[in-house]
């Protein structure tokens, strides 16, 4: 969506604008918030491998979910860690239904799995989950930062001076920009919203990004080229 207000597109807008202005019933700054986010969402249904129609439902479930809470949000930057640990919520409750008229002993429900089973199973869906909240912190950078994020994160990789050819910008403001763009991704709310996304505990296989190197190759995947 490219709708302007003023001298500035929605699309452009900060998340506690966006938040602010969708929950006094601003329409283009909700549909700016759902074509952000929808992505996000389908991304975590997708890593929980639910059917097309599952997905939906659950997509939908976030949404209503969102336009009864959204001026309830304490901290309006906080939108894309309450969508993720809401989304993971809905797919959990989907697959417990899913399963529920199953257990007949042939289909076993994931509590039911050996401790060893259920922690690789959850440790995977916590990173998968990792993964989008990456996607949504990235997304969140401005356009000069995402380009050169994608850069430091190729494969195979560049150096220095070809990233400076290739930005028009000076080898020695690369290393400064690179640890303020690191910083932010850290305290982006998408990736703090991980931490006690229903877990009661930080993500063990999913410490804070703390090098380039974090979102590359694996979780540079995520990234939109």
């Amino acid at each position: 969506m490219t709708v302007k207000n003023g001298n500035q597109r929605h699309d452009e807008l900060p998340v506690p604008d966006l938040v602010t202005r969708a929950s006094n019933g601003d329409e283009q700054a909700w549909d700016a918030i759902v074509e952000r986010y929808a992505p996000l969402i389908w991304s975590i249904c997708h890593r929980h491998r639910l059917a097309e129609a599952d997905a939906e439902d659950v997509a939908q479930m976030v949404w209503l979910n969102l336009v009864d809470q959204l001026g309830r949000l304490r901290d309006p930057s906080a939108l894309p860690g309450w969508l993720v640990t809401t989304t993971r919520r809905e797919c959990l409750r989907v697959l417990r239904a899913v399963r529920r008229p199953q257990a007949t002993g042939l289909v076993p429900d994931v509590a039911d799995l050996a401790d060893a089973q259920a922690e690789v199973a959850e440790q995977g869906l916590l990173l998968a989950e990792r993964h989008a909240a990456l996607y949504a912190a990235f997304a969140d950078l401005p356009p000069a930062g995402q380009q050169l994020v994608a850069l430091l994160v190729a494969d195979p990789p560049l150096t220095y001076a070809e990233i400076s050819a290739k930005l028009g910008i000076p080898i020695g403001s690369i290393g400064p920009s690179r640890n303020r763009l690191l910083a932010r991704l850290r305290r982006h709310p998408a990736l703090a919203g991980l931490s006690d996304a229903g877990t009661g505990s930080p993500i063990r296989d999913s410490q804070p990004v703390r090098s380039v190197h974090d979102l590359s190759p694996e979780r540079a995947a995520c990234l939109p080229g």
